[in-house]
């Protein structure tokens, strides 16, 4: 188990503990996850809780008296955690913990993830899913974590990130951040990501929103400077069109209506004027309407 699963295995035994527990007993409820032996676990255990306290994570210590001697005991108070760092409400975390029990990542990856409930008592559920996994997934996460930029290939060219969050949509991972070399918020599709992800040391921006992939249309996606493409759908199918697009469009006297859409994947768009077929054509730029009819003919 690599350190970002064990912080958040312990983070989350932490936070679902109904009292404080002792060192031992954590270390049993995360079996597998601390050494055997118990100088090397303590000076791990010692090391995890100041990395958590560091980012900004409430642990509280008491004294356990039930304990013969008495030690100390841990757990993170819910009403004092806000989970700004590690972006987890409580109910949150109550929600990725069942979802990590209905669903597994490919390959049987993510084994850490499957215990955020902690406790590990409640009865093994059945998977009803299966989640894509990427070797980059937990490099990339850990890095939105700690608030540190990353390195990485993207479409053969090399991109320095920082990453804010990762996001799972229609069949595919996502890396929303910023794009240092473009001074600006990008999004990144995970598996189109080349080669390893290497950290280059503390982010210097501060944390943004960015793009939703659940908001975005299958033409806005993309890295690139985006597009303005005009697409004119006739009135049999202009109300159709409206609702796929999620816009209203600029409506003639015909009934037709012209479409302005911010364009950064040409093979969404044309999977989405096709739909239509001979009811919609692109107008402009004109150079994409010449690229669109080539496009056309070579299918004739």
């Amino acid at each position: 188990m690599d350190k970002f699963e064990r912080l958040l295995n312990l983070t989350a035994a932490l936070l679902d503990a109904s009292r404080p527990l002792s060192a031992n007993e954590l270390r049993e409820r995360m079996a597998g996850a601390y050494s055997d032996d118990k100088a090397a676990f303590r000076r791990t255990f010692e090391r995890d809780k100041a990395d958590l306290r560091a980012i900004g994570v409430p642990i509280e210590v008491s004294t356990l008296y039930r304990l013969d001697p008495p030690v100390e005991g841990y757990r993170i108070p819910a009403g004092q955690y806000a989970g700004r760092d590690l972006r987890f409400e409580p109910d949150e975390l109550a929600v990725l913990h069942l979802a990590t029990n209905l669903v597994r990542l490919e390959g049987g990856a993510g084994t850490g993830l499957a215990r955020l409930g902690g406790g590990g008592s409640t009865p093994p559920v059945e998977a009803v899913g299966e989640l894509p996994f990427h070797e980059s997934l937990s490099r990339l996460v850990a890095a939105a974590v700690g608030c540190r930029a990353v390195t990485f290939a993207y479409r053969d060219a090399p991109r320095c990130v920082e990453p804010w969050r990762l996001s799972f949509h229609r069949g595919h991972w996502y890396l929303v951040g910023w794009d240092v070399d473009h001074a600006a918020e990008r999004m990144f599709r995970v598996d189109r990501i080349d080669g390893e992800v290497a950290e280059q040391g503390p982010a210097a921006n501060p944390v943004g929103e960015g793009p939703d992939p659940g908001a975005l249309k299958p033409w806005e996606f993309g890295t690139g400077e985006p597009v303005e493409v005009r697409v004119l759908v006739d009135a049999k199918q202009a109300g159709w069109a409206c609702h796929r697009a999620d816009a209203d469009g600029n409506r003639r006297p015909d009934g037709s209506v012209v479409l302005t859409l911010q364009v950064r994947d040409l093979a969404a768009l044309r999977a989405f004027v096709i739909e239509f077929l001979e009811h919609a054509e692109v107008l402009e730029p004109q150079w994409l309407r010449d690229d669109f009819a080539a496009w056309l003919e070579a299918l004739t």
